[in-house]
């Protein structure tokens, strides 16, 4: 679903749809003399702290980059800790996302996690589902190529079967075939740590999303730190491929030859 339609406020740009990659939970971890996964335990406080700074500024929706596909190559130690961090996590947090009316969802491979994790995510959602004042989307085992891979292959299984031509294909089409139909594009993308890449996060819908990068790592990362980065966004000139409107059509008001 695409955000470009909204207009610039006496407050700066509407701020609907907020992602986030998570990044700098080893590095935290590491220069405190702990495991990685104890910077990842430290990083669901910050989590916490990102949904309290989305409902400050009235955000709409929260886009979390949780687990990328790519991520099963760290150590399987790692991995299984996060993995049950997850399932813990997700259980523990409910009551209080059903309190502040968060609604949780998941995108990304769920299938190929273990049935623990899956249970949990499927409770989650289904106890938080009626909630409407946030809507917290957790990307798990999410990558925009395995994404924009499934929807290739669901529009080529159309083609062949005759439900759809290959010259009614348009990017709308393309959008209501991926994982985040149900959501508008971003408009602004934080990135922590340092780092300067989308780390195959949300390609498609990024293409006209505002970049934060703070070099903050992920569990320092606090409410100010949100403030801070809704303060640039609201800064920015969001023209999305056109011109920006310098002169009001007046009478007499033209712009200069």
């Amino acid at each position: 679903m695409n955000n470009e339609a909204g207009n610039t406020t006496a407050q700066g740009n509407p701020l609907k749809h907020v992602a986030i990659i998570m990044d700098g939970n080893g590095r935290w971890a590491r220069a405190r003399g702990e495991a990685r996964l104890y910077g990842h335990m430290q990083g669901v406080e910050s989590v916490r702290r990102a949904i309290r700074g989305a409902m400050a500024h009235r955000v709409e929706y929260l886009t979390l980059y949780a687990f990328s596909t790519e991520n099963w190559r760290r150590p399987q130690t790692e991995i299984d800790g996060l993995m049950e961090l997850l399932a813990d996590s997700t259980v523990r947090e409910v009551p209080e996302l059903k309190a502040q009316g968060v609604r949780l969802q998941f995108i990304g491979d769920l299938s190929a996690l273990s049935a623990t994790v899956r249970e949990s995510i499927a409770a989650a959602e289904r106890e938080t589902r009626e909630n409407n004042r946030l809507t917290l989307i957790i990307a798990l085992n999410y990558s925009s190529r395995w994404e924009i891979t499934c929807m290739t292959r669901e529009l080529a299984r159309k083609a062949v079967h005759g439900t759809i031509s290959p010259d009614e294909i348009t990017a709308g089409t393309v959008e209501n075939h991926l994982v985040t139909a149900p959501y508008p594009d971003p408009d602004l993308l934080i990135r922590t740590s340092g780092e300067y890449r989308l780390s195959n996060f949300l390609l498609w819908q990024a293409a006209y999303s505002e970049f934060y990068f703070t070099e903050v790592l992920w569990p320092d990362f606090d409410e100010a730190e949100f403030d801070r980065a809704v303060a640039a966004y609201r800064l920015r000139d969001r023209r999305f491929g056109g011109v920006k409107n310098l002169y009001r059509e007046k009478a007499g008001e033209c712009p200069p030859e």
